[in-house]
C-alpha cells in the first residue's frame, strides 16, 4: 500500500500526539495541524507546528487526513464537514490480520490486536493495548479506549464508547452511542443511548 504524503492532523489534544506517534512511526509525514483553539495556534505538537482552525481546510478536497479527537460527536462532526482524503493508520507494533476491513479515518494505536474476518467502520479509534478478536464489527465513529477487550462476534454500534480496560463477551451486541464505564465486565446487550458501568455492567444512565 502506497504512504501518503503530507497528511494534516485535525485536533491538537492529547489523542493528537498519539495520532501523531503513529504517523511518524510509519513513516508517513504530516504537513500540519488543524485546531479550533486559537490558543494552540503556533505552537508545535512532537516537532509539528499547529497552523490554524480546521476550516482551512475546507478548499483541500485533494488533502490527506486524519481526525485526532477521541471525542466522537466531535470526530463525526467534523467528518462530516470537510470533504477530504481521509486515511486509515495502523501503528507498526499493532497486529491487524490481513482479513481484517478497516475504514477510511480509522487509527489503530501501539500495542493494539485486531483478528480475523472483523470489520471497523470510519474514523473509528482502537486505542493502545486494546484487543479485538475475531468476527467483530466496529460501527463508524467508535471508540475502543486503551486495555479494552472485545471478545469474539462483538458487534459494536455507531459511536459507541468502550472505557478503558473494559471487557465484552463473545457475541454482545454494544448499542449506537452507548457508552461502557471504565473497567466494565459487559456480559449481556447493552441497548443504544445508555452508560452501563460495573462488574457485571448495568445500565447506569440513559441518553
Amino acid at each position: 500500500m502506497m504512504r501518503p504524503h503530507n497528511v494534516f492532523v485535525i485536533g491538537a489534544g492529547g489523542h493528537a500526539a498519539v495520532v501523531i506517534s503513529v504517523l511518524q512511526e510509519c513513516g508517513i509525514s504530516i504537513a500540519g495541524v488543524f485546531d479550533d483553539d486559537s490558543a494552540r495556534w503556533g505552537i508545535e505538537i512532537l516537532g509539528v507546528k499547529i497552523i490554524g482552525p480546521s476550516r482551512e481546510l475546507q478548499q483541500e478536497s485533494a488533502a490527506s487526513a486524519v481526525i485526532a479527537i477521541g471525542h466522537n460527536r466531535t470526530r463525526q462532526k467534523i467528518a462530516a464537514s470537510l470533504a477530504l482524503n481521509w486515511i486509515s493508520v495502523v501503528h507498526p507494533r499493532a497486529y491487524v490480520h490481513h482479513s481484517v476491513v478497516l475504514g477510511p479515518g480509522t487509527v489503530v494505536c501501539a500495542g493494539a490486536v485486531i483478528q480475523p474476518r472483523t470489520v471497523v467502520g470510519e474514523h473509528v479509534i482502537v486505542n493502545t493495548g486494546a484487543t479485538v478478536d475475531h468476527d467483530c464489527a466496529l460501527g463508524d465513529y467508535t471508540h475502543v479506549a486503551p486495555g479494552a477487550h472485545l471478545a469474539g462476534a462483538v458487534q459494536v454500534g455507531e459511536g459507541a464508547m468502550l472505557g478503558i480496560g473494559s471487557a465484552v463477551i463473545q457475541g454482545v451486541r454494544i448499542g449506537s452511542w452507548a457508552m461502557v464505564g471504565a473497567g466494565a465486565a459487559v456480559v449481556r446487550d447493552v441497548p443504544d443511548l445508555v452508560t452501563v458501568t460495573g462488574v457485571p455492567a448495568r445500565i447506569k444512565e440513559i441518553k
